[in-house]
């Protein structure tokens, strides 16, 4: 048996599958792409997540773009977290074009045009359906750890949310937590000390200015409600496509608090709600997050434990989650191998650093005959990469430079009067679009603040009048007392000039 013959056997027995799968593309040996050699990612492993990386302009998001259509295709819904804005395309037909053809020759695989159902979402004032979350749905320790805390001043944190509690008071938007930490720092102080124990105002001051710094990266539009509702994202359009809703952040790239905070508080809801899966044969929801290095940036270790524990326990919930970056390096050890699914695109080898970062990336990679993996890295065209995955056993499938099939939709960005026709058309933009501002913390302790005013400046007004009455009386004593004092001494003049009469008298 041939090299070849034995590596398209090796192929299709590590891609062997007998239920559904995704087709990325056709395998490729010594530069020359096999008809038939079929790369198949099985549904029933999509929930055990992914990475797909490789450098700028190597074919990323089109892959992304070629997973979501066929995830769609097959009624999984898909969440898009697009920091680029080079995604939503997928919203229109694409266009055959003659090296679309040529590729798919190569690879045997029939290629069409087809559009997908598209919602637009937004965390910022971009149009789109709003995506908004309270601080009450947080809970005290995910929102500790977003705003990187210690233990002294995450325990403070725990007390206003018991304080809110107890007192039935709505924690809901920025201002209703600032409201809360000054009402506790000053006025409410006594309150706080007797029921709760005392609280330092230092504390309360970092508090305030880690919550400052998240409202300064547009916290104040991301917190409120109404509250975004986890069942939105599983929808399916008439033809039982699952809807791609495309998070559209080109406005907060600058702002990975934000994005992190966001990504984390909705793992977190998705967890929290949805019921569990176990070895089911297709995953209920699928996110893409791009440029994922901007989460792992700045986060705490606190935080990255938090995401790294989420990523452990989603996947029995049937939810699978993708990480696209540059370099695999991007991404925190214990989050990497969590991830069964590995996309790798070209990598770029500049200077020396990038030379040593090739080979720690092939070493993460199995094992293979076939090829030299650190020199293949720096050598995959556009649109070519290597894969390996689970196979329905749990088990890594062979390592394979790939020819990626090519999207079905348009390869390239919505107009903005395509983007508004979709959002015209949309019910979630129109289900999200109004802000509520009910009666919470900030309103509800403005009105006790006020009340206690209003009731101590009572008080002083009766002191003030009892003061005013007691006033007459106290001069009608003085006059007495002095007309006494006259008299008395009236009465002894009288009673000496009496007495000195009698005597001259005699």
């Amino acid at each position: 048996m041939s090299k070849k013959e034995d590596f398209i056997q090796h192929i299709m027995e590590g891609y062997s599958s007998k239920g559904e799968s995704l087709i990325l593309g056709g395998a490729i040996l010594d530069g020359e792409a096999l008809a038939d050699a079929f790369v198949k990612i099985p549904l029933k492993t999509l929930n055990r997540h992914g990475l797909i990386a490789g450098a700028t302009g190597t074919g990323k998001t089109k892959t992304i773009q070629v997973l979501s259509e066929q995830l769609s295709s097959f009624g999984i819904p898909v969440l898009m977290m697009d920091i680029k804005g080079d995604f939503s395309g997928v919203a229109k037909e694409g266009e055959e074009k003659s090296f679309i053809t040529e590729r798919h020759a190569k690879i045997n695989i029939p290629y069409s045009i087809a559009s997908f159902p598209v919602e637009l979402m937004t965390l910022s004032e971009q149009s789109g359906v709003r995506l908004r979350a309270t601080i009450s749905e947080f809970g005290p320790v995910l929102f500790s750890r977003i705003l990187d805390l210690n233990d002294t001043q995450a325990g403070v944190v725990a007390v206003i949310f018991k304080y809110c509690d107890d007192a039935k008071i709505p924690l809901l938007d920025i201002k209703d937590i600032k409201k809360v930490i000054n009402y506790i720092t000053e006025e409410g102080k006594d309150e706080i000390t007797e029921n709760y124990g005392k609280i330092s105002t230092s504390t309360t001051g970092t508090i305030l200015r880690k919550i400052i710094e998240l409202e300064q990266q547009g916290a104040d539009l991301f917190f409120g409600e109404m509250s975004f509702e986890i069942d939105d994202l599983m929808r399916f359009d008439e033809n039982g496509k699952g809807y791609i809703n495309i998070l559209r952040l080109t406005d907060i790239q600058d702002k990975p608090k934000l994005f992190s905070t966001f990504m984390l508080s909705l793992l977190a809801e998705i967890y929290q709600q949805m019921p569990e899966k176990g070895d089911a044969d297709q995953p209920e929801l699928v996110i893409f997050i791009d440029e994922a290095h901007l989460i792992f940036k700045e986060a705490s270790k606190a935080l990255l434990e938090q995401i790294e524990t989420i990523v452990k326990l989603i996947r029995s919930k049937g939810i699978g989650i993708y990480f696209i970056t540059q370099n695999p390096m991007d991404i925190p050890s214990g989050v990497l191998a969590q991830l069964g699914l590995k996309i790798q695109h070209a990598l770029r080898a500049f200077t020396a650093n990038d030379r040593q970062a090739i080979k720690q990336t092939a070493d993460n990679y199995p094992t293979t005959i076939y090829y030299k993996t650190d020199e293949v890295l720096t050598s995959l065209g556009i649109g070519e990469a290597f894969v390996t995955a689970l196979n329905e056993k749990g088990i890594p499938t062979p390592l394979v430079a790939t020819m990626m099939r090519a999207p079905m939709s348009r390869m390239d960005v919505l107009t903005e009067s395509e983007i508004q026709e979709i959002n015209l058309k949309s019910k979630l933009v129109k289900k999200y679009s109004e802000l509520i501002d009910r009666e919470s913390a900030y309103e509800m302790l403005n009105k006790k603040i006020a009340a206690e005013v209003e009731q101590d400046n009572k008080a002083e007004e009766q002191r003030q009048v009892e003061k005013e009455e007691a006033k007459p009386s106290e001069i009608t004593g003085a006059v007495t007392k002095s007309v006494i004092k006259v008299l008395t001494s009236a009465t002894f003049i009288r009673g000496a000039f009496g007495i000195l009469n009698k005597l001259f008298r005699k």
